[in-house]
């Protein structure tokens, strides 16, 4: 074993009945080192770092820290090894400070409040952390709120940490104040694991990269020695082209006007704060924000699924007629024939029903065609099965339920039948979340035919980098209100980034 190799895993193999998720892997983790865990969905990244973290156990191989074979039965026991994850969804209580949820739960007893936010403010100055242990966590940014999580591995003593999809909200100021913190954590001799999708930061903070395919291990390399298209290549096992074309449509006219739009909640907070923009035909609009700033009730009033206190959306039909949507139910606007499709950020609470199949989900788009109580199910059935081939669904069959499927799958199946519909609008709340990067082109692809048909494509996404290369133009919200709306050929990241956190006055970019 290598001296510097602080957890080796031999031939781990993990099965979920006839699913072979991870088959007979060999991974070293090194102290003072960066790796990134990289592989399509359903290659088995995150199956293998739960495994290391407590949550599942190997059903064969072994697992050995510092050479001495060590046996994990859940992530307390993960904990007295140094062994800490860090998920994408925090496990935080809203009303406890900074300091009380990173005591949570140790086992000594005691809740000095005092002496454990004196032992946070020394973590925090140790790293680079920036966050006040004495703060409420509901008055607390994304960002603050992964701190936590990170922290609370450390106060536990981690010196092995895994971290997944930690830059998925993140502007990118807050994912380069990660990045610098996880490089001091590996000055001071960390062994750090991200399991992401995004390859330009993969390039930006680790030493080294492994790769996994269709649950096997396929191997290590050093960064300095590779590209975002080798390991591209290294991931689905062929060559990927890693362009986004953006074809300019020729015919642009106004489909959606959204004029004053306020939303409040059951708490009366405003949620939407007099949002106004529009949307064209033949035109990709990106919608930027941290979490929270308003993306998930702006698309919900948009299709009548969240209630709006003032302001206007109005479809434009092809005859050039107005259709009013406010107070419109979601059945009430397919009754006008708006056609609108809706990929929502909830792929299984609000758009798919996790215990049907592909075929069942598909039907639910078409059920109203049937005749009495018998249904059509070959319409359903052959779309189910060109979406399964055309996405790469990772599934043992049509009628497998959804539920049992891995997060980047579902949301394949829940964008073909979203599309396949042929919308005049479409819809989408952070559409390649857990995709893969092969997976991701091929959405951004599918975006771009339904721009170039003359559909108006709303995109909501997270990575400025994507939304600058596939977006025509970006509308920016910052706590409900939109700060400007960029030209997606012009913008950049950071320009991006200060409008999200800061109300900014700049004006809508004309095409």
């Amino acid at each position: 074993m290598e001296k510097n190799c602080a957890i080796e895993m031999r031939g781990i193999t993990k099965r979920f009945g006839q699913v072979v998720a991870n088959d007979s892997i060999n991974l070293k983790l090194c102290r003072g080192e960066i790796l990134a865990l990289l592989g399509e969905n359903g290659s088995g990244k995150t199956t293998l770092m739960n495994m290391l973290s407590g949550i599942y156990q190997p059903d064969e191989g072994e697992i050995l820290k510092d050479g001495n074979p060590i046996y994990i039965h859940s992530p307390r026991e993960a904990y007295e090894y140094g062994i800490g994850m860090i998920h994408q969804h925090y496990k935080l209580i809203e009303v406890f400070t900074a300091a009380q949820n990173i005591i949570l739960g140790l086992n000594d007893g005691k809740m000095d409040i005092g002496k454990a936010e004196k032992k946070v403010k020394e973590i925090c100055d140790r790293y680079g952390f920036e966050i006040d242990p004495a703060k409420k966590v509901y008055d607390m940014s994304v960002s603050q709120k992964q701190t936590i999580e990170i922290v609370k591995m450390l106060y536990r003593g981690a010196d092995i940490l895994i971290l997944d999809e930690p830059t998925a909200v993140l502007t990118p100021q807050e994912t380069e104040k990660l990045f610098k913190v996880l490089k001091n954590m590996k000055a001071d001799g960390k062994a750090i694991v991200i399991i992401t999708h995004k390859l330009h930061e993969v390039m930006d903070v680790s030493d080294k990269v492994a790769v996994l395919r269709k649950g096997q291990y396929i191997g290590t390399v050093n960064t300095s020695e590779t590209n975002p298209q080798a390991l591209t290549d290294m991931m689905v096992g062929h060559a990927v082209t890693l362009n986004i074309d953006r074809p300019k449509y020729d015919r642009p006219k106004k489909k959606l006007i959204v004029e004053n739009l306020t939303c409040i909640d059951a708490e009366g907070i405003k949620k939407l704060d007099s949002v106004s923009f529009y949307a064209n035909t033949g035109e990709i609009l990106g919608v930027a924000g941290i979490s929270g700033s308003g993306q998930k009730e702006l698309l919900e009033a948009m299709t009548g699924l969240y209630p709006v206190a003032e302001g206007s959306i109005r479809f434009i039909d092809s005859d050039d007629n107005e259709i009013e949507l406010v107070g419109l139910t979601p059945k009430k606007i397919r009754a006008t024939g708006v056609g609108m499709a809706f990929v929502p950020e909830d792929r299984l609470g609000m758009g798919l029903v996790g215990s049907m199949g592909m075929t069942g989900n598909m039907m639910l788009r078409s059920w109203k065609n049937g005749k009495g109580a018998l249904l059509k199910k070959k319409e359903p059935e052959d779309l189910a099965n060109r979406v399964w081939k055309e996405l790469e669904v990772v599934t043992p069959g049509v009628n497998y339920p959804v539920r049992r499927l891995s997060g980047g799958n579902v949301q394949k199946v829940l964008v073909g039948r979203e599309i396949a519909i042929e919308p005049a609008v479409l819809l989408t709340a952070y559409a390649v979340r857990g995709l893969d990067i092969n997976t991701s082109y091929t959405i951004y692809n599918l975006l771009t035919e339904q721009k170039m048909k003359g559909v108006a494509v709303l995109y909501v996404g997270e990575d400025l980098d994507v939304l600058i290369e596939l977006c025509d133009r970006i509308l920016v919200l910052c706590d409900g209100r939109v700060s400007g709306i960029v030209d997606g050929r012009t913008a950049t990241k950071e320009e991006i980034g200060l409008m999200m956190t800061h109300i900014g006055n700049k004006e809508a970019a004309d095409e």
